[in-house]
């Protein structure tokens, strides 16, 4: 599993092992991709390209790997995303102020780390509908945007980390602050919210 790969090169990497953190970032890239994909404002979309925020967290994690060291247990995949998020943050700073007054009012209501609703939506019509099926994505899209916008935002980003981005329950529980049970219960819920919209489309409904 990718997962045990990157536990196990966590711990050599936590040892001193260079090339044991290379390899656990490297399968970490793909990830890293998605989280800012999902979370980069689509009014900063041209300036901002997630593979150079990538490259950027990368640089940085490699300077401050001594935070990580220096908390025993903490998993390597969510402290890297944490720096991802601040990252992310300090470059929507940097580019806000050429943006409109309108860009900036959405900016200060936003967090970072909360997942845009519009590409969350996106990726999951397209995770139940196939290319061809334009109309019936659109449909489904709109109809999902609806859907978590009504969502508690926490219980909007457990769907997000868990269904989109595929952290365990205790990683997403760790990102978000709160109890694994709390985290648990909250991806149920938002689960049970969406299961009755995706009825009628073809691709396995979510788990």
């Amino acid at each position: 599993m990718a997962d045990d790969d990157v536990e196990r090169l966590a711990a050599r990497a936590r040892l001193g092992e260079a090339e044991a953190l290379e390899g656990a970032l490297a399968r970490l890239r793909p990830e890293l991709v998605r989280f800012v994909e999902l979370r980069l404002d689509p009014s900063l979309r041209r300036r901002l390209e997630p593979e150079d925020l990538v490259q950027e967290t990368l640089l940085a994690v490699h300077r401050r790997l001594g935070e990580w060291r220096a908390l025993p247990g903490y998993p390597l995949r969510v402290w890297v995303r944490l720096i991802a998020a601040q990252d992310l943050a300090q470059a929507r700073r940097r580019h806000v102020g050429a943006e409109k007054r309108s860009v900036q009012r959405e900016e200060a209501q936003r967090s970072a780390s909360c997942a845009d609703l519009g590409s969350v939506a996106e990726r999951f019509a397209a995770s139940q509908t196939s290319a061809s099926e334009v109309a019936q994505r659109a449909e489904l899209r709109a109809r999902l945007e609806e859907a978590l916008d009504s969502l508690d935002e926490l219980d909007r980003e457990i769907l997000t980390l868990r269904q989109l981005e595929g952290l365990s329950n205790e990683h997403a529980a760790l990102e978000l602050g709160i109890e694994p049970a709390a985290a648990s219960k909250r991806f149920v819920r938002a689960l049970a919210r969406l299961r009755p919209l995706l009825r009628g489309f073809e691709a396995p409904p979510l788990e």
